[in-house]
């Protein structure tokens, strides 16, 4: 269980509160690059960490984040004309640059504007695998950019989409450090099953119950799961992931030609109640993505389950996210399709923000338990005047992997190279 205060601490971000002022010290993710590809294009609005923005790409290819709230009479930006270098109000004519300065004034005579007084909130931001990044923090404490591994390869070998998930972002992050839900939620009931998730014969099903070991670092904390194989468990199925704080999960995959891929998710607040989930994947070889693989089909995160204009799940709780009993029976242990569906529909089941005070937790919930403390401390750690956990550059070229190893293997020496040169500072 999570003390309700710890609770209440961790999941509110909205601006002046303990988690929102710790958040704000991130780079966030606030909208994919496709949304304002072009100069002039028109602009965007922005939900983030409880603050409506608006995004535009100006004329010279560069990105305003601003106040969607025009600060002459408090007009939506949204409906203003994104032209010659900035962003025009079409109420009374007043325009802003990337950087919140005003530059024009329509409705006052040129004598008497006042535009060197008018200044809007603005954003600083960074464009990195296909997507803006905001920093919303003080400008003295802006951390290194966010180069993930993935970010830095070649357009062709990644793929990143967006859903909206209707709860805290909290319940997200939750789900995608929690290793122990994954071989049962989304297993497959017969190999031969078309639909996506995971097959009855891979050693992630036919493992047993894991073993979790959490490696803490500087960036959050690398975890394994390590399940027995066979009568004599002379053999382990081991899968690593990443948390990075404060909401970047790394985990192993594959693409659809059995090319070795990581994927991961970022649950980025919305505000207290709404999350957008971005979704990547990126092959570890150099070979491109097919156009299979970014349908997402199996994972649930394409045009195929999520509204491309809207980022809405076609299947979600006024349709019981589309939950087929007859597949329940025959197919798939949930009768949902889409592995990410299934986690939209379990962790928005748990109510717009769970109440942890009466959840009953066990060794399967090791990483939850250590993420809990761990963002605890970061909120700590911000009042105290400090920087966060995950602030630094030691995520940069994060990896992770999956192997059957015998049982008696270093698995970090063989599967973890990159974890042995002083990044592990403590295994709990």
């Amino acid at each position: 269980m999570l003390p309700r205060e710890d609770n209440e601490l961790i999941c509110r971000v909205g601006p002046g509160t303990p988690m929102g002022d710790t958040m704000r010290r991130y780079w966030v993710p606030a909208l994919l690059s496709s949304e304002i590809g072009q100069p002039d294009c028109p602009p965007v609005r922005v939900r983030l960490l409880g603050e409506d923005l608006v995004a535009f790409r100006d004329t010279k290819g560069r990105i305003g984040l601003l106040d969607e709230y025009c600060p002459h009479r408090r007009v939506s930006l949204y409906f203003g004309r994104n032209e010659e270098c900035g962003l025009r109000c079409i109420y009374h004519g007043w325009k802003f640059d990337v950087d919140g300065s005003c530059l024009d004034q329509l409705n006052e005579p040129q004598e008497l504007q006042f535009k060197h007084k008018v200044h809007i909130t603005a954003y600083p931001t960074a464009e990195l695998g296909g997507i803006v990044w905001a920093y919303l923090g003080p400008p003295e404490k802006m951390p290194a950019p966010p180069k993930f591994a993935w970010t830095q390869v070649d357009p062709s070998r990644r793929h990143v989409t967006k859903v909206i998930q209707e709860c805290n972002y909290l319940q997200g992050l939750e789900g995608g450090i929690d290793t122990s839900h994954a071989p049962i939620l989304h297993r497959l009931l017969t190999d031969n099953s078309t639909r996506g998730g995971m097959k009855p014969s891979s050693p992630f099903v036919r493992g047993k119950a894991p073993h979790l070991v959490v490696d803490l670092t500087d960036y959050g904390y690398q975890y394994a799961g390590i399940r027995p194989l066979g009568a004599d468990e002379s053999e382990v199925h081991i899968r690593t992931y990443h948390y990075i704080l404060p909401f970047h999960q790394i985990r192993p995959s594959k693409s659809e030609t059995g090319q070795p891929m990581d994927a991961g998710h970022i649950w980025v607040p919305i505000d207290d109640y709404n999350t957008m989930v971005y979704n990547w994947i990126y092959t570890t070889v150099d070979s491109p993505l097919t156009e299979e693989d970014r349908l997402e089909r199996g994972l649930g995160n394409g045009p195929l389950h999520v509204d491309p204009k809207t980022f809405r799940s076609y299947g979600n709780r006024g349709n019981n996210y589309l939950l087929d009993r007859e597949v329940q029976r025959t197919e798939s242990y949930s009768g949902i399709d889409g592995i990410n569906m299934q986690d939209r529909a379990l962790q928005e089941s748990m109510g717009a923000i769970c109440d942890r005070s009466r959840e009953y937790l066990g060794p399967g919930d090791k990483a939850i338990i250590q993420a809990r403390k761990l963002l605890i401390k970061a909120v700590k750690t911000v009042q105290a005047g400090g920087s966060p956990a995950g602030t630094g550059t030691s995520y940069y070229k994060l990896l992770a992997h999956e192997e059957v190893l015998p049982k008696e293997a270093d698995w970090r020496a063989e599967m973890t190279p990159e974890m042995t040169d002083g990044i592990i500072l403590e295994t709990v």
